[in-house]
């Protein structure tokens, strides 16, 4: 292929330029010599004929110049069967997109150690299923059956102390009872001499002052019983209440102790839920933190696929948007359940589960190339993908002319792609030949000419 570059573009201007100079100063020499055998006149400068041979000169070799700068600079000369040529067809645009997805547990359940201590057995390995409650770990913590021990102790002693109030209050209360009986008891007493000693005052046989003794015996009784009794009522209520706040204590302590105990069951690691293990870093003798993360379970009664999604589509893909995969040539059709809002190094994940079926015998880890649905498909303008998108960015393509001989340059508007087809909104129609190979070295020429 022959193709006009800066480089020969400089080369040809030089040659030309050196070209037209010669070609005056032959002139000139020529007419110079021609009148050397005359005596003529001295005069400054070139005559008027010398000008016009200068100027005309000039004239054709900046017209020759320009000639090939233009013809250089829009001109491209390849061969047919180095490029890629295709048709713009009419046709049903499928907008969906192409990822690639890795098969992954329904949901992962991490172990965390809720007691820290010393492991001491290791009775279930990774990759076993597991039940609910089955022990994975043993582990030996001293310290917390020291502390298991003091709390026993402790409780057993407040618990004894509380008993031991409560007698007492019991006992309180029953000597208030008998203080009452005394009191009611004497009363009555001086309730009846009181009576006796009016009857004998009104008959003048005893003197008015050892009746009124007597009288002021009987109303000082009445009035300390009354006393009495309303302190009874008193401490009545305030005992009660002391009973209802120790039996409140006795209640805590023994919800306190039983919380520590199960500390102690605590360090046996169990599974809470159905499913493989997946992942158990820990070995015999290795000290475990309280809170440390030493493993994991594998709910495998679903799956599910994670992919990663460009960024370009992250306000298009929502949840429950449909997608596809094919196994043994039989599809199966999943939903995204979870789309994650995180954009890393250029993508974003989303969570997708299958709607109904899903693939015999599959496995942790597998991967799968899903076909995801972005929108309904509809009639349109469809181009063939080509490398040429990357020089283009799809702002302009080679349109081959009805000859077959050439391709010019022409603008067009694209607008949504998938895996096969960009959909064209503008600047072609069905029917027409374009070139979809690259363009890298010639983006700046506007017609191709096939050889």
């Amino acid at each position: 292929m022959r193709f006009f570059n800066n480089k020969s573009q400089d080369t040809t201007n030089v040659i030309l330029a050196r070209f037209g100079t010669y070609f005056v100063l032959m002139h000139v020499t020529k007419h110079c010599k021609m009148g050397m055998d005359k005596k003529l006149e001295k005069r400054k400068g070139l005559s008027k004929k010398q000008w016009i041979i200068v100027i005309s000169a000039t004239l054709f070799i900046t017209f020759i110049v320009s000639l090939i700068q233009g013809s250089s600079a829009s001109t491209y000369y390849i061969e047919k069967d180095k490029i890629t040529i295709t048709e713009v067809r009419q046709g049903t645009f499928k907008d969906y997109i192409n990822i690639n997805g890795s098969v992954a547990p329904i949901r992962t359940i991490y172990l965390d150690a809720e007691e820290g201590g010393k492991v001491e057995k290791r009775l279930i390995e990774e990759g076993e299923m597991v039940k609910t409650g089955d022990v994975i770990l043993q582990l030996r913590n001293g310290d917390l059956k020291m502390t298991i021990m003091n709390s026993e102790s402790n409780l057993a002693y407040h618990t004894n102390e509380l008993r031991n109030t409560q007698i007492s209050i019991e006992q309180q209360k029953i000597h208030n009872k008998q203080e009452l009986l005394t009191i009611d008891h004497n009363l009555v007493r001086y309730h009846r001499n009181y009576l006796r000693n009016k009857a004998f005052f009104d008959e003048g046989l005893i003197s008015e002052e050892e009746f009124l003794v007597i009288k002021e015996d009987y109303e000082l009784a009445q009035k300390n019983r009354e006393l009495i009794y309303q302190k009874m009522i008193q401490d009545s209520i305030f005992r009660e209440n002391q009973k209802q706040h120790m039996d409140e204590n006795l209640k805590n302590m023994r919800l306190s102790l039983s919380l520590v105990r199960q500390r102690l069951d605590n360090l046996h690691v169990k599974a809470p839920v159905d499913g493989q293990l997946g992942l158990l870093d820990v070995e015999i003798g290795q000290s475990i933190a309280k809170g440390e993360r030493i493993g994991q379970i594998n709910d495998l009664s679903n799956f599910k696929v994670s992919a990663l999604v460009d960024e370009h589509y992250i306000d298009r893909v929502k949840p429950a948007l449909l997608a596809s995969i094919e196994r043994n040539e039989v599809p199966y059709e999943l939903k995204i359940r979870k789309v994650y809002p995180e954009v890393r190094e250029g993508s974003f994940e989303v969570d997708l589960i299958f709607t109904s079926t899903k693939p015999d015998n599959i496995r942790t880890g597998q991967t799968y190339n899903l076909r995801l649905e972005l929108g309904q498909p509809r009639e349109a303008v469809l181009l063939p993908r080509g490398a040429f998108f990357q020089d283009t960015g799809g702002q302009w393509i080679y349109v081959v002319n009805q000859s077959n001989e050439e391709a010019e340059k022409r603008l067009i508007k694209l607008g949504r792609q998938n895996p096969k087809y960009y959909e064209v909104l503008e600047g072609l129609e069905p029917g027409e030949q374009v070139v979809t190979s690259a363009y890298a070295g010639f983006e700046e020429i506007e017609k191709l000419l096939f050889k």
